[in-house]
């Protein structure tokens, strides 16, 4: 029986019917405990690539919803970020620090592998490049490994370069010079890409205010600097800032939260951060300088796509040093097309989606 078939009839297809996916996999190993869904949205550019993301969700309707939206930001991400590539995502449904064993993430490379390499995976929230070491073992289409497995390592270190980038473009635009020196900037989410982007923003003479539901990790970033100050994290995006940067799970803005935020920017390395379509029209009518999250954050997926060809880390930091000029054009086609810095975004990725994809039509030999 074909499983995209019988699935096509369910109730659950009407979740994603429409979305624009070119495919959905629900991928399960009972002995192991697996429960994962494999969202590819577009391989127009090339085979779709994305994180796995491994996290309790309150029900697979939830699962579902977050893997249509990650996979489909993924593609607009890899486009506007110049790469070859396509766009998926998968979630793994669970509490990493209890349900993550050996044989689930074996299990699930199983299911990567099945799909002949339209899908490339990498880490996500709660999976790290240990566990795609494991993923591996059973799965030829892996990247963001380890060091000692020929990978780069660590991928926040570039997701928050880069976002510091876009922060220096959305400056730029905002006060006439590319620094945040003498900027408040709020940072929501200190984990592995928050605490470093906090380096970078100390490094450039800004103050910052932090909060994170995991007071370890508010502890250890204010030991940086006596420049970071801590905020409940319900309070931060509404205290005098310059600059917001929403670097935890998505959603951070919504209907209630933008009226009361006196932020001049936004600028954050989470993923779908505007909580549905509409919110950045309530950003740009009070005045808000919005930078396109998936455009910001692109540094981690330029890493691992580096890593497929052999790694080097030169090359990888100066493409993520061109996510300065990437968000510098959005803002300038956003000015002259009266649009706002999201619908430009989306405006350049489409393009280079139907304008490259648009090859792959032309059949070559071999």
């Amino acid at each position: 029986m074909n499983p995209d078939a019988e699935y096509a009839s369910s109730p659950r297809a009407g979740v994603f019917r429409g979305s624009g996916h070119e495919q959905v996999v629900f991928c399960a190993d009972p002995p192991s405990g697996l429960r994962a869904i494999i969202a590819i949205y577009s391989t127009a550019l090339g085979p779709a690539l994305g994180g796995t993301r491994f996290y309790p969700y309150a029900s697979e309707a939830d699962a579902l919803e977050d893997v249509l939206n990650l996979s489909r930001a993924m593609a607009y991400k890899a486009a506007c970020a110049g790469l070859d590539l396509g766009g998926g995502k998968a979630v793994i449904l669970g509490d990493p620090a209890v349900d993550k064993t050996e044989p689930l993430l074996r299990a699930y490379g199983r299911f990567v592998q099945s799909l002949g390499g339209r899908y490339r995976t990498a880490c996500d929230v709660g999976t790290y490049v240990e566990d795609m070491d494991v993923v591996a073992r059973e799965c030829s289409f892996v990247t963001g490994r380890s060091p000692s497995h020929g990978g780069a390592g660590d991928s926040s270190i570039l997701t928050a370069f880069g976002v510091y980038q876009g922060m220096r473009a959305a400056a730029e635009r905002a006060w006439g010079t590319p620094s945040l020196a003498g900027r408040r900037v709020g940072v929501a989410g200190v984990g592995k890409v928050g605490l470093h982007l906090v380096e970078h923003l100390l490094a450039d003479s800004a103050s910052v205010v932090v909060s994170d539901v995991d007071p370890a990790a508010v502890a250890r970033v204010r030991q940086l600097s006596d420049r970071v100050e801590a905020a409940e994290v319900s309070v931060l995006p509404r205290l005098p800032m310059d600059v917001y940067a929403p670097c935890a799970l998505g959603g951070a803005l919504d209907d209630d939260t933008v009226p009361e935020m006196q932020a001049a920017v936004v600028c954050g390395a989470a993923n779908n951060q505007l909580a549905h379509p509409g919110v950045e029209k309530l950003l740009e009518d009070r005045g808000v300088l919005y930078a396109p999250d998936y455009v910001v954050n692109s540094g981690g997926l330029i890493q691992v796509a580096d890593e497929i060809e052999g790694y080097s880390e030169p090359r990888a930091r100066a493409k993520a040093a061109a996510i300065f000029d990437v968000t510098r054009l959005i803002f300038s086609v956003a000015a002259q097309e009266g649009i706002t810095p999201a619908r430009a975004a989306d405006h350049l990725a489409e393009r280079r989606m139907a304008e490259i994809g648009r090859l792959r039509n032309v059949w070559l030999p071999g």
